[in-house]
This record gives C-alpha cells, structure tokens and sequence, in this order.
C-alpha cells in the first residue's frame, strides 16, 4: 500500500534530500487506490461481483474484498504480485500494447460478466492500462498491435488513441456495460487529463461521445492512414458517422461511475506536503500536456529565469502527461525524455533540481519511473563523454541518466494517475 510507501525508493545520487523524497511519497499515498476504494465505495447489498481492470486492479480489489464479501471477482492487471488473496483469480494483460494475453484477458472479462444476473451487483474497479490489458478487438490481435505502436510513436494523446481503441472493441466505449445483466458500480482512478469517462481504460462503463469519423480524423492527424492495415481503415468506414451518445447513455442506466482519484489530488497533496517541510510551494498545473522535450525545456527555463529571484526553498509542481514522437531508436519514456530536455537549460545552475516521475512507476517500455535532474548534470555527463543533445536527438533518455546513477526506480507503486514534476530551488 503507497501509505506505507518508504520514501527511500525515490532516492538517486542527486535526490538525496528527505524532504523532497517525502514530498513524492505524500502525493503517492494521496492517490493510493486501496484507500480510495474503501472511502468512495457506496452500499451495496446482495450477490456482489468484483471486477478489477487496469495497473491499480490488486490494491483496488483487495480493499473492495476486505469490505465486502464477494459472490466472485476477477482482476486483470499489468504485473501480478505473488502475495496476492487468492479470492479471486489474477490474470495479467499486456501493456502498452496488447498481446496474446490481452486477448485471453478480454474472452474472460466477458465470461465472467455475462454470466452475471439481474439482481447481482458489479463492481468494477478501473484504472489506467486498462485499455491494451484488456480488449476483444474487431480486427485481427496483429492489427491492433500495429496500430498501437504507430499511435504511441507518433506523439498521439492518450485521449486520441483511446478514440480508435473504442471504434475497434467490444469491452470499450461501454461494451463491458452493455455485456451484463447486473448493476454496476464503477470506482475509477483517473490518468486521463481532464477525467472523461469515456477516455480512462476507453470507458468500459461509459457511452461513447465519439464516432468512426472522430478516429480516422486521428490517423490523418498524425499521418498514419498510409501506414496502418486494411482492416483497421474497413472497419472504421463501415462505423457510424453519427454519435449514439444519448441511446448509449439510456441503456446504461444501471450504472454508477465515480471517479476516485486523479492527478490534481496528488498535486495537492504534495504542496501540502511541501509546505510542511517548509517551501514556499505553487501548483502550475495538473494538466500538462504536449511534446515531453518541449515541455522539459519550457519548464526548466522557468526555473533558470526564476530561480534568482524565488524565496528559498522554492517548490512548483506540475501534473499531466505530455507524450513523445520518436525520432530515434533509443531507450527512454516520456519523463525520462522531459527530464533530458531540461539538462543543458540548467547548467551551471546551484542547488536546483528537476524531478520527473511516472506515477505508476512504469514510464514507457523501462524499469525507470523517470529522472532527476540538477545544474550538475551537464558537467558530470560531460565528465563521462555523454552530451544531453545527442542522446535527445535519438530519445534515447534511459541509458543517458543511468550512467549519471539519476534514474527513478520506484518499481510498480500500485497506482496510476499520470505524471508528477517538481521543480525545486533549495
């Protein structure tokens, strides 16, 4: 559980002060999922089924089976831990781009909900991953996995993808809903700026707002029609040009969602924490979005103008997820490359620090959560040979920053609520 979370898991060699590593802990534990559930959940009363999707499922689940007692559950997740209950069979999914698994995950997802009855109660337990650990798509598994990975490398937003992911599966854009006699009650943990249903895990349990038109126009956004299969172009002609929204809405009136938790309430938490340890503390924002090196460089420029000028110890703290278009075939992921974008723009700067985290611990295809970066990082790459431009030339982060000893290696933190960046002036 992130209450109990050591705060020693977010040091590196240049974050060692204890007071930024409880700041991180706190937002953490803000949005610790186990806690959520068991402060968000409503009464409910008879048969009650559980049903927990995304890299959040476990703590989720869990609280959700401590409260009640549970007629049958199933959790689909990203990595399933070996200290699991046992009083519900653990499936894991693959992530960020479904595979064989995902499929097997899917087929047993609409089992297990169809087979529920009228007077049963679902409870569904949604947090972000969802989306690829779990689909029942309408083209071919190889398709799908294609079209993933042109979205992912192409710069698109979450949001965008998961517009395409709703035209081409069954489980999404309310499809899990619609496969279920039985009420059901969503407790959702948001990583999707702004909070729409629709768009966290692709809405298993929310109507659609979107058409086939809304998704081709993603593709000739970013350029891909030429690129992506035959398939996925004939099913999006053969869709609806108009929104069904309110038809879809009406047959889903047998469901409560509620959002749980979200990135402006870690935000929150860690400038109250801030202010406890004695910063001067200001949120810029929880909704940052846009090319992780644009916004690395934008917001490490801040910190150069102002660092002169802020009361000591000055912290900002900025929430959202930016995304990356690869250029290159380097190792990394989008706080990693945020972080990279900020190291020449600090040079020479004293006792300054940039932290950019992943809040699922899992940023892009590594084991890094993201990096940390000081006014010595130029220097001490230098040191080593390495130059922050030519390795962002090539998004090629992770080896950059695990030379330097700065890599986040928190490990899975069990919940999932976007990204966190602390700009601090010591």
């Amino acid at each position: 559980m992130i209450t109990d979370m050591d705060a020693n898991r977010f040091r590196t060699h240049s974050l060692q002060d204890a007071r930024l590593l409880r700041i991180l802990s706190a937002a953490l534990a803000a949005v610790d999922p186990f806690k959520a559930v068991e402060k968000y959940l409503p009464n409910v009363e008879g048969n009650v089924f559980g049903l927990g999707i995304g890299k959040a499922a476990i703590p989720m689940m869990e609280a959700l089976a401590g409260r009640i007692p549970l007629s049958g559950g199933l959790a689909v997740t990203k990595f399933a831990p070996r200290d699991a209950s046992g009083l519900y069979p653990v499936i894991e999914g693959g992530h960020p781009i479904p595979d064989a698994r995902s499929l097997q995950a899917g087929e047993r997802v609409l089992e297990f909900v169809s087979s529920l009855k009228k007077d049963d109660t679902l409870v569904c337990l949604i947090s972000g991953g969802g989306s690829a650990l779990v689909t029942v798509p309408s083209v071919r598994l190889e398709d799908l996995q294609t079209l993933t990975a042109l979205l992912l490398s192409s710069g698109a937003r979450i949001d965008e993808i998961n517009i395409l992911r709703r035209q081409l599966d069954r489980l999404k854009g309310g499809g899990l809903a619609r496969a279920t006699k039985a009420r059901i009650v969503s407790l959702i943990l948001s990583d999707v700026i702004g909070n729409p249903l629709e768009a966290i895990a692709s809405g298993p349990t929310a109507p659609d707002p979107t058409t086939s038109e809304d998704a081709r126009q993603i593709l000739r956004k970013y350029k891909l029609e030429k690129q992506v299969p035959n398939s996925i172009l004939e099913t999006l002609e053969s869709g609806s040009l108009l929104p069904n929204f309110r038809k879809q809405a009406a047959g889903l009136q047998n469901v409560q969602n509620i959002i749980i938790g979200d990135n402006r309430l870690a935000a929150l938490a860690a400038l109250k924490q801030a202010e406890q340890e004695g910063f001067q503390a200001e949120i810029l924002t929880h909704e940052l979005q846009g090319e992780a090196r644009d916004a690395g460089h934008d917001l490490a420029r801040r910190l150069r103008i102002d660092s002169s000028t802020k009361p000591r110890p000055f912290c900002w703290i900025a929430g959202g997820e930016t995304t990356v278009t690869i250029r290159g075939d380097g190792k990394g992921g989008r706080n990693q490359e945020l972080a990279l974008a900020a190291v020449t723009e600090l040079a020479g700067l004293k006792d300054v620090l940039l932290i950019s985290l992943a809040s699922d611990g899992d940023d892009g295809p590594t084991d890094a959560a993201g990096a940390v970066v000081t006014g010595e990082s130029a220097r001490r790459a230098e040191s080593l040979g390495l130059a922050a431009a030519r390795h962002l030339s090539r998004n090629d982060a992770y080896p950059f920053f695990e030379a330097l000893g700065d890599l986040l290696k928190t490990g899975p933190t069990g919940t999932n609520v976007n990204d966190l960046i602390l700009m601090c002036i010591l």
